[in-house]
């Protein structure tokens, strides 16, 4: 179709994510057909030009490219399966978070019924969606992505596809929440350790940018340094920067702080510097990651 008759689109799935989503493409002037398995959702996108199905089937009809983003694959092969039918020859973007086991497994089954199937991650949250900075992680067949990526565009400025593997999406999605809760873990216990000692959280704040300023740099060399198999720790060595650890141990315990997370911090450290890695960089730690037996 053309821009003056933009091809219409279905979303299905409700919760703040999909109601984003179908946000988005309404926002872009794309015909917007939508659907959610429990009634009450949906009005605000009525009111702002959708067309809300009757039923599944009637959703998956109206449209070409159906967009579907659930709680997790249970949910969403659930709503799927009575509709192999109706979705044959049509397009599925499934943007449900789960394993890359689970999209594999969803891929096969879209292949077997003739559905065109991409899998997909959001990576930023609901306020974000169809803005220039947000960003979806797309992976499966490249043309089914090359010919919809102009659509796919309008719920987020950066669609990045990843490759054939349908799974792709989801190894990047947790490997970056891996980080993500991480660094939230680690924020929030440095705040606890420092307003044991009467620093407020807000005066802490500012500092804190200067660590992190440095992690895109850290990330890349990391990165650099694992694909490279050299982990030279002629800056900062593993034995010296666990000292720095078993100081925070100790604070975070003289101050009844839980210290879960350092401890287990220490201990990736500590083996990898039992398996011959002290004069290493942090990164060889990497190598001790991988449970034996």
């Amino acid at each position: 179709m053309t821009s003056d008759h933009p091809a219409p689109v279905t979303v299905i799935g409700l919760g703040s994510m999909g109601r984003a989503l179908a946000g988005a493409f309404l926002d872009a002037g794309r015909p917007t057909t939508v659907w959610n398995r429990s009634e009450g959702k949906g009005d605000d996108l009525v009111a702002r030009g959708a067309v809300l199905a009757a039923t599944a089937e009637e959703a998956v009809r109206a449209s070409g490219l159906t967009v579907v983003c659930v709680v997790d694959y249970d949910a969403s092969q659930a709503i799927l399966e009575p509709l192999a039918d109706a979705l044959a020859g049509r397009v599925l973007v499934n943007l449900t978070s789960d394993s890359p086991e689970r999209a594999r497994t969803a891929a096969a089954w879209a292949g077997e019924r003739g559905i065109a199937y991409l899998d997909g991650a959001v990576m930023v949250p609901t306020q974000l969606v169809g803005g220039p900075e947000a960003l979806i992680l797309y992976a499966g067949e490249r043309p089914v992505f090359e010919k919809y990526q102009s659509v796919l565009e309008e719920l987020a400025g950066r669609s990045a596809y990843l490759g054939g593997d349908h799974g792709l999406a989801a190894v990047y999605d947790l490997s970056m929440l891996d980080l993500f809760y991480a660094s939230m873990s680690g924020l929030v216990h440095a705040f606890a350790l420092a307003r044991e000692d009467k620093v407020a959280a807000t005066a802490l704040a500012p500092y804190l940018n200067s660590i992190t300023a440095i992690l895109p740099d850290i990330a890349a060399g990391m990165a650099a340094a694992i694909d490279a198999g050299n982990y030279d720790g002629e800056q900062a060595n593993l034995s010296m920067m666990t000292a720095s650890v078993d100081h925070l141990l100790h604070m975070s315990r003289d101050r009844g702080l839980d210290t879960g997370q350092l401890e287990a911090i220490k201990a990736v450290a500590d083996r990898a510097v039992a398996e011959g890695h002290g004069a290493d960089d942090w990164v060889s730690t990497i190598e001790v990651l991988k449970l034996k037996g």
